[in-house]
């Protein structure tokens, strides 16, 4: 079985690209399970810039193709913003209710209906030859004032998906992954996967 390299600790998005990697015969590998991986910075301007550099740096490390996705949420009103900062947008990384407090906190003054959002993903698969691949995905919706439904991580409690009424935490898990902008950017790339198993 081939193995592949998910380049996050993030235990959420690891059980996410198990579900939606299921129907492969892949051994997903954590970075929890390599011997002092490196580091990566995610210094760059987009999500390409940092998914590429993270899947590169991975595969050369540890020898296997590795799967590095970065994502966040863009909210128009905040010109953008938390974009490549959302998972250090309170100041923590990772801090989940500190991150969805400020974003509540900073919209607090304008109605739900103007809060228009998406969630941007950009998937990176490199080799440890340094060939690379990228496949991007998106959702569209709005950010609500109250948290609401516990599947899920992140700002999908605060996002809401209109045409399900529902935000992303209330989601039934399959919905979600066919809709998620990980989930749109990864059947995007199952092909690509699906080729290196067969060769």
């Amino acid at each position: 079985m081939m193995k592949l390299l998910v380049a996050t600790t993030n235990q959420g998005k690891l059980r996410e690209l198990r579900q939606l990697l299921a129907s492969l015969a892949l051994d997903l590998v954590g970075l929890d399970q390599l011997d002092d991986p490196p580091v990566v910075e995610e210094d760059g301007v987009t999500f390409k810039d940092n998914a590429i550099k993270k899947a590169l740096t991975l595969a050369r490390f540890s020898g296997y193709p590795a799967l590095a996705d970065d994502s966040g949420l863009s909210v128009d009103v905040l010109a953008g913003a938390p974009g490549v900062f959302s998972a250090r947008y309170a100041g923590e990384q990772g801090d989940d209710k500190a991150n969805n407090l400020r974003l509540v906190k900073e919209l607090q003054r304008i109605p739900v209906n103007q809060r228009k959002a998406h969630f941007h993903c950009c998937i990176a698969l490199a080799w440890p030859d340094g060939r690379c691949s990228t496949v991007e995905g998106r959702v569209d919706g709005l950010i609500i004032d109250q948290e609401r439904g516990i599947n899920g991580f992140g700002y999908d409690p605060l996002f809401l998906v209109p045409e399900y009424g529902k935000t992303m935490a209330e989601l039934p898990v399959e919905i979600k992954n066919r809709i998620s902008h990980r989930g749109r950017a990864l059947q995007q790339l199952l092909p690509l996967i699906a080729d290196i198993i067969h060769h």
